[in-house]
């Protein structure tokens, strides 16, 4: 009797390494349609799987119901910050492909809260069994939350927080701590009477208020006074950060730092190259984008503080799945990633 050929066989005669015949038995995604066809065909030239046993496999994989159907609700992001939390968002779906859970999203295209709770309750109604979200901490949407927790539906919060709901962890950045860092970085930029800008995105998200309370704090613990700094919210629109910037600017010639606790960096580089003022304000800011490293090489910001948002794309489905299937809870050192600052020099 002769053997059953082997996988290797199958990756040999098509060209292709084992792992992605794997991807073609099993019906998984990043395959494209020409390896596929050369795939499937090796399949039925050696013996090993007939094209139409390949299709009924594929349909009855296709037709088993997942045993875990996961939720995840975004703001209305984009750039740098939707595509690094989109990727880990995909990273987590491939990784739980073989373990039967569906991964449904949500995505927000406007800041109004009732927004939100309805894309919520379409995720719901998709039979999700815990959600992951970053929403703002507003009573419309915390009050959605709390009946969630009342239905024992586990939430994971990430990037910004929801202080009044039960959660199993939130996965993101020490915003407290990241500002008191950035105020440090901008009281040694400045003289002891220097004036500084704050520019926040939207205190409805306890993240931005989190990064704003510890800027604040420790600006005051430097020795400085509250008449020094003056802060603005600019909803992470580069037209009103550039607006609202090149007003003070021009209103406040004896400026000497801005500082942004939000993603609207370029609009305020922008105000302070049409203000003539590019390095002499210093500029200290979050995250990093392309358009950040480039304004960083090119001096128009001086110092950003950074954190992992491929992680919080990432972690919180891996977390609630490992809860509803394991009653497994996160450890509290997994969901902080470290804050790093960064320069030119450090790229």
């Amino acid at each position: 009797m002769s053997k059953r050929p082997t996988i290797q066989a199958v990756a040999d005669k098509a060209g292709v390494s084992r792992g992605t015949v794997d991807r073609v038995l099993n019906n998984r995604a990043n395959v494209s349609a020409e390896v596929f066809e050369r795939v499937t065909k090796a399949l039925d030239e050696t013996g090993y799987l007939s094209l139409k046993e390949l299709h009924l496999q594929n349909l009855q994989k296709r037709s088993a119901a997942p045993d875990t159907k996961l939720g995840v609700l975004l703001p209305n992001w984009t750039g740098h910050f939707k595509s690094e939390i989109m990727r880990g968002i995909e990273a987590a779906r491939k990784d739980l492909e073989d373990l039967k859970t569906e991964i449904f999203v949500g995505e927000c295209q406007t800041d109004v809260p009732r927004e939100a709770v309805e894309l919520l309750d379409h995720l719901l109604d998709q039979g999700i069994q815990g959600v992951a979200l970053c929403v703002p901490d507003v009573p419309t949407i915390t009050e959605r939350i709390r009946r969630l927790n009342e239905q024992k539906i586990p939430i994971v919060t990430f990037n910004s927080d929801l202080t009044e709901c039960k959660k199993l962890c939130f996965v993101g950045q020490d915003y407290r701590q990241s500002g008191r860092i950035a105020a440090e970085i901008t009281g040694k930029c400045i003289p002891g009477d220097g004036r500084v800008l704050a520019v926040i995105g939207n205190h409805e998200f306890e993240g931005h208020r989190a990064r704003m309370n510890g800027f604040i704090e420790r600006f005051s613990e430097m020795g400085f006074s509250d008449s020094q700094i003056e802060v603005i919210e600019s909803y992470n629109d580069y037209q009103i950060t550039y607006r609202k910037v090149l007003e003070y600017l021009n209103a406040h010639p004896a400026l000497h730092a801005i500082y942004m606790a939000n993603r609207s960096v370029s609009g305020c580089t922008e105000a302070v190259k049409t203000a003539g003022r590019k390095g002499e304000v210093r500029i200290i800011c979050h995250d990093l984008a392309q358009s950040t490293k480039l304004l960083l090489k090119d001096g128009s910001i001086d110092f950003t503080i950074t954190q992992n948002i491929y992680r919080q794309g990432y972690l919180p489905l891996m977390f609630l799945r490992e809860y509803l299937q394991k009653n497994k809870l996160p450890e509290a050192t997994d969901n902080q990633p470290e804050l790093s600052i960064i320069c030119s020099q450090n790229l």
